[in-house]
């Protein structure tokens, strides 16, 4: 859902700095804590290799569409295998700043998709009534 609202960002919303957080930076926000929170701790993390700008790189110079998405990619085809690398049952989220458990971080780091998924899809409802479909795992049961 979220690489959706990025694929269907009109051109005009994208760099609309209306809101406090301009389309990218928002959709750049998301994919940079996903992947950082999808390492075992901060200094195991590597930015991704077109990352610049200071912390989450949403300072500077705007991503382009085309940039964010390819984060997507890059992101999404890392998931797999850094959840299965990660100790679930460890009493650490592995972050300073987070006092919970690894298990519980990663309900954080979904949510925290969720939210911003959600924030960007509003968004396109509201700016060019773009609606973003829901996505499951599989068949609903009745």
């Amino acid at each position: 859902m979220l690489r959706e609202a990025i694929d269907r960002c009109p051109d005009g919303e994208w760099l609309n700095r209306d809101r406090k957080n301009a389309f990218w930076q928002v959709a750049y926000h998301v994919l940079f804590f996903t992947h950082l929170y999808l390492q075992p701790n901060e200094t195991a993390f590597v930015p991704w290799s077109q990352h610049h700008g200071e912390n989450d790189g949403t300072t500077g110079e705007p991503y382009s569409k085309a940039q964010v998405l390819e984060y997507w990619s890059f992101v999404d085809q890392a998931v797999d295998s850094a959840v299965d690398a990660i100790d679930l049952g460890s009493p650490e989220s592995g972050f300073w700043w987070y006092k919970m458990s690894k298990l519980e971080h990663q309900f954080v780091n979904i949510r925290h998709v969720q939210h911003h998924g959600a924030q960007l899809a509003d968004r396109l409802r509201s700016a060019a009534d773009i609606g973003i479909k829901w996505v499951s795992s599989g068949p609903v049961s009745s």
